[in-house]
């Protein structure tokens, strides 16, 4: 993506960056927690899979437009956790750090949507540069 690049991809650029980086460092701490023992293979595959997406944002991050189509997978991504964390931790089943680790997902989820919709006017449907 060029110095020149629209607006709307530079603030998507960003909030993937800083979702990855955010990531990177709070996803690997999953695996130095105690995990509940029956679904102890479910807890580490999520946190897997969570990080295997933290380069899914980098990927997006450095060309937004490009990579638009997938924009809508991401803010699931974050729903995914950010909802049944929240709501566990309401429920006094999840601790309050689980809590705040939702509340980042779903603030970055929120971010996403905006980033997304920035961009939307900028592809056509098959997720292509308008020109």
């Amino acid at each position: 993506m060029s110095d020149k690049a629209p607006a709307a991809a530079k603030f998507a650029r960003w909030v993937y960056i800083i979702a990855a980086v955010y990531g990177f460092i709070a996803v690997p701490m999953l695996y130095f927690t105690d995990a509940p023992d029956p679904h102890r293979l479910m807890y580490f595959a999520f946190a897997g899979i969570a990080l295997v997406f933290q380069g899914v944002f980098l990927v997006i991050a450095r060309d937004p437009v490009r990579y638009a189509a997938f924009l809508p997978l991401t803010v699931f991504e974050k729903l995914s956790f950010g909802i049944p964390a929240l709501a566990f931790w309401w429920q006094g089943q999840a601790p309050a750090d689980m809590a705040l680790g939702g509340a980042v997902d779903l603030l970055l989820a929120a971010l996403f949507i905006v980033a997304w919709q920035k961009l939307r006017g900028q592809t056509d449907a098959r997720g292509l540069t308008r020109n």
